[in-house]
């Protein structure tokens, strides 16, 4: 029964506790379709008259187009258009940061798999022949791809402070870190729909509708208000689907057409058509006493951004400002780098520039610790930093920050039991390579920081419009905003809040659409943060329009009442470009890992028995999410740790399938044990911490430490393959 407060307006305690309110697990809308498999995804979009269309993309990672015959494809019965970078009718380039990459290409092709032509037929498999039968000349050059030999940057981002740079006990390595993807089950689909003004609908699986929308619209020749998106059922995005991908391509057919356009990519396209982790190679220096105190760490970090420039300078800034992990360090000189290259293009996925230099520090922590004899975990408590503690840029950490208890907590946790001679717990499994002999355990550790919400000066905010009315004689509120929900649970987090803040227990979240204002990207561990905080504003709005009233009383007397707010975190600002230093981060966020694997060191394979981790969340919105949240981003780690790469040999993508890019299945990922803390951050709205990010970073490196343990092979690379363990 919906509770509510009978005078005043101070707060959401005010108006009483009700069901699925903040720091419940809530239901959530969509579980029950998805997990029946009724669920519509942006590739189950259908409209009567619907025409399919197809990409035809470069097998070249660097070549110049000297012709392109259409002729071929057009005398396709079937065939309804060929269009070419002439048609478009707008601009002809695009980007997140800079807009430096074609619709089409033009001249040249940077990249294999860039689009170079679209067709469209009334059937999927019509559309594909003819986009086989286009004839392009290429002229192929020599592509770069060693990002070593590169000479163009997207972006250099040096960190220093001090001037120390000796020590007692000095220890180096070099560290690389291999090419991620997203892996996200459901690939890249949409459906545009040319609307009578002139303008266009799209419906997209993305994770940021307005960016899209901006971009998409120059390139159209359209201003924005023609054109109009809203979100399709994502089938998770990880990063990939902040850039465009078949964006403008549907809906410049389905404008020259003047009828919808549906396109889907297959598994092999998808890899081709959104980008992916950054690959890095990472060069580190760390000094301290012989206590294990640090004293300076240097490195050099080069991240290999592809073709074109997507995110990467927001990801150099990362790894440049988190370089040398939640350590208290008095010396630092680090620079990061991205270059272009021939290289498929990379940008955001989770962690985002923070997860490969991660995977370098934390290994230099344990090459510390055995130097000065120290326990992996006391090296790190040692130099453990905490609220007060000073960033390599300068900025102070103004909120708990509690990592050496999270160490001391994680430490303490149990360890799980001693392997047994059940062969699916053996390294192996079913597949019956041992029946225990060769096995040895090892055990690791990893600890990670992330910065929450974009960092840098960048304009971070959502919007909100709440709507309260009475419906059926019942209170009931209607939440909208444009945030995506890619997987995370944020319809239930916006509709937790709207039932704490206002009392009231129906509450619809409206889908996400360009029809309110922005909410930003669904990433950078953001949107209950700001989104969340967007939400809040304005309920907090309704509710003081109440006039102290119980809700329905409120609605009857003064009948719908709606509010719009926006929400913007305090301000960040960019790193000085000589020295990195700059408050330039909203909020950081914690999470320590200690991994258990059993390694066969004969075959050099690997099974991780247990994950523990322990991470400060700030305030709890949905613990089961959240934990969902924790397990997922430890899965993510897990495979960069031990078996996801994409295979690139000279520009070219050797695995293009879940055939050959292997993902952690449920068989890979072993029990975990959690213990989430609440320390609340007073800048944020109830005081959360995002926390989506921060598994990801710190679950590779703890169990690379944990296979070094059990094998005594130093491991400097990512992902460890069998051959590293026993060549």
């Amino acid at each position: 029964m919906t509770q509510t407060a009978s005078t005043g307006t101070a707060g959401p305690e005010t108006v009483g506790r009700v069901q699925q309110g903040v720091g419940e697990s809530a239901g959530r809308p969509d579980a029950t379709l998805k997990v029946t498999g009724e669920f519509a995804y942006s590739s189950d979009l259908w409209l009567e008259g619907m025409v399919w269309g197809v990409t035809l993309r470069s097998p070249h990672a660097s070549a110049w187009i000297r012709s392109i015959d259409i002729g071929p494809a057009l005398a396709i019965q079937g065939v309804l258009a060929v269009l070419t970078h002439e048609d478009v009718p707008g601009e002809k380039f695009y980007g997140l940061e800079h807009k430096d990459q074609p619709v089409l290409a033009i001249d040249q092709v940077r990249y294999q798999g860039e689009p170079v032509a679209l067709v469209a037929a009334e059937h999927p498999e019509t559309a594909r022949r003819a986009a086989a039968a286009i004839v392009v000349d290429y002229e192929v050059r020599e592509a770069v791809t060693d990002p070593r030999l590169a000479t163009e940057y997207v972006r250099r981002q040096p960190v220093r402070v001090g001037d120390t740079f000796e020590a007692e006990v000095v220890v180096t390595g070099e560290y690389e870190v291999g090419m991620q993807d997203q892996a996200f089950l459901g690939p890249e689909s949409g459906l545009a729909v040319p609307a009578e003004d002139g303008g266009v609908d799209l419906y997209i699986a993305t994770q940021w509708l307005h960016v899209d929308r901006d971009q998409l619209a120059p390139c159209l020749g359209l201003p924005p208000e023609k054109v109009r998106l809203s979100l399709a059922g994502v089938g998770g995005a990880f990063g990939a689907r902040e850039d465009l991908s078949m964006q403008v391509h549907a809906c410049m057919l389905a404008l020259r057409l003047d009828r919808p356009v549906k396109i889907v990519y297959g598994r092999e396209e998808s890899f081709f058509g959104h980008v992916h982790r950054h690959p890095a190679w990472m060069r580190y220096e760390h000094g301290a006493t012989r206590e294990g105190e640090l004293v300076y760490v240097k490195a050099e970090i080069l991240l290999d951004g592809g073709a074109y420039c997507s995110s990467s300078p927001a990801v150099v800034g990362n790894a440049a400002s988190l370089g040398v992990g939640p350590y208290e360090v008095p010396n630092v000189d680090i620079v990061a780098t991205g270059v272009y290259t021939n290289n498929p293009p990379c940008g955001a996925m989770r962690g985002f520039g923070a997860v490969q230099a991660c995977y370098a520090y934390e290994s230099q922590m344990d090459k510390l610790a055995a130097a000065c004899g120290l326990s992996p975990v006391d090296i790190r408590i040692r130099n453990a930093v905490s609220q007060g503690s000073a960033l390599a840029t300068g900025q102070i950490i103004d909120s708990p920050a509690p990592l050496a208890d999270m160490l001391r907590e994680l430490a303490a946790m149990p360890m799980p039991p001693a392997a047994t001679s059940d062969l699916l717990d053996l390294p192996g499994g079913v597949s019956q390579t041992t029946h225990g002999e060769g096995v040895r355990r090892g055990v690791g550790y990893g600890v990670g920081i992330k910065n929450i919400c974009f960092s840098e000066g960048f304009d971070d905010y959502s919007t909100a419009r709440v709507r309260a009315e009475l419906i059926g004689g019942e209170p009931h509120v209607t939440v909208h905003t444009a945030a995506a929900e890619v997987g995370q649970g944020l319809v239930t987090i916006q509709a937790q809040i709207a039932r704490t803040e206002l009392g009231i227990e129906r509450v619809t979240v409206a889908t996400a659409d360009t029809q309110v204002g922005s909410a930003g990207s669904s990433s950078a561990s953001r949107q209950s943060y700001v989104t969340g905080g967007a939400v809040k504003a304005a309920c907090e709005a309704v509710r003081a329009r109440f006039d102290g009233l119980p809700a329905a009383q409120a609605l009857e007397k003064f009948g719908p009442i709606e509010e719009t707010r926006e929400y913007r975190h305090r301000p960040t600002y960019p790193m000085d470009p000589v020295t990195g230093q700059a408050d330039s981060h909203t909020q950081l966020a914690l999470c320590v890992h200690r991994a258990v694997v059993d390694v066969d060191v004969e075959l050099g394979l690997v099974k991780v028995v247990e994950l523990a981790a322990v991470q400060d969340v700030g305030k709890i919105l949905n613990p089961l999410a959240l934990e969902g949240q924790i397990h997922g981003g430890s899965a993510q780690g897990l495979g960069l740790a031990l078996m996801e790469e994409i295979q690139v040999r000279e520009g070219k993508v050797l695995n293009p399938s879940f055939t050959d890019y292997l993902i952690p299945t449920i068989l890979d990922m072993p029990p975990m044990r959690l213990s989430i803390l609440e320390n609340p951050d007073p800048a944020a709205p109830y005081g959360l911490r995002g926390a989506g990010e921060p598994p990801t970073l710190s679950s590779t490196p703890a169990i690379v430490a944990a296979v070094r343990d059990a094998t005594g092979v130093a491991l400097t690379r990512v992902p460890v393959r069998p051959e590293h363990l026993v060549g």
